[in-house]
């Protein structure tokens, strides 16, 4: 296996199992876990997996599908009941602390299909796929953000960037807050 390989392979890997954690995440709560809020700013877990999973979706269907998000598409806010129908990308921890769920299991269709579709997506990579440029430059207000971090100022964006860090990253740091908000219902963690 070429080093090429070996790391479109890695990449694959890493992403499938970060999204087997998010399948395990929500396979045993329950809307009222899911929902719950602890406190004044503090937001429910039912965030972290709108703001993920929505990101993902729109990682994987702009840049590499050039298809409509399937949240839109699928008219999945309507389908979901969620409260608030934003990403939490430009919104106050105010606004955010009012997402919840109405049906947890249209939530786990619309997590299994943006899944799904990534899937399809790591199957077809290429090393010459990794290289097209999404975004010139980042624009100021996310020069902080840890894609900005990772690529510099003024540098463009990849379709690797756009897996490494808008996919693989970002689904791990928001894993963390859900692995804690877990704990606060009473649920396990996600990994040993």
């Amino acid at each position: 296996m070429s080093d090429t390989e070996m790391f479109l392979q890695s990449l694959r890997n890493r992403i499938r199992a970060l999204n087997t954690i998010w399948e395990r995440a929500i396979g045993d709560i329950t809307l009222e876990q899911v929902n719950h809020h602890e406190r004044e700013g503090v937001l429910p877990i039912a965030f972290s997996f709108s703001h993920f999973m929505r990101f993902q979706d729109q990682s994987i269907s702009a840049p590499f599908l050039r298809e409509p998000l399937l949240w839109v598409s699928g008219g999945w806010a309507e389908k979901i009941g969620v409260t608030v129908d934003a990403m939490g990308r430009e919104e106050t921890v105010e606004e955010m602390q009012a997402q919840r769920f109405g049906d947890l299991d249209a939530w786990k269709a619309y997590q299994s299909a943006v899944i799904a579709r990534t899937d399809e997506v790591l199957e077809t990579i290429t090393p010459e796929m990794l290289t097209e440029v999404i975004i010139p430059q980042l624009p100021p207000n996310m020069q902080n953000i840890f894609c900005g971090l990772v690529v510099g100022p003024g540098n463009p964006i990849r379709k690797l960037e756009v897996l490494e860090c808008f996919i693989y990253q970002h689904g791990l740091r928001h894993m963390g807050e859900i692995e804690h908000g877990r704990a606060l219902v009473g649920l396990g963690g996600m990994t040993s």
